[in-house]
């Protein structure tokens, strides 16, 4: 899927709606639409990458910003900072959005796998 097409590249731009929770200047965190949790964000680079098997030695930083991304959201849960991150690569593994991005999942327990 080109970058055109893409409804995360869309949202980034703003020419699409989301419930934006928070930003910075490599990532964007939104609702997702389908919760699966009572907590259940889309943590998304604001550069298209298509995957993470497409991710680039260039893309680094941006990969780890990622992963601060979900510490700095599990600092503003209530209770338990306890979450579960989630990446499906490929479309074998569920992904449906050819656009990488984290399925931060919290609010019970989730003791299935």
């Amino acid at each position: 899927m080109s970058q055109h097409a893409c409804v995360f590249c869309a949202i980034i731009q703003g020419s699409l709606p989301a419930h934006i929770i928070m930003q910075n200047d490599a990532v964007i965190v939104i609702k997702d639409i389908a919760p699966k949790a009572p907590v259940h964000y889309l943590i998304i680079p604001k550069k298209h990458v298509t995957d993470i098997t497409s991710l680039e030695q260039q893309d680094a930083q941006m990969a780890g910003q990622l992963l601060l991304m979900a510490q700095q959201l599990a600092s503003h849960l209530s209770g338990s900072q306890a979450f579960r991150l989630v990446v499906n690569n490929g479309a074998d593994a569920g992904q449906k959005v050819f656009h990488l991005h984290l399925h931060f999942l919290s609010g019970q327990v989730m003791t299935d796998f």
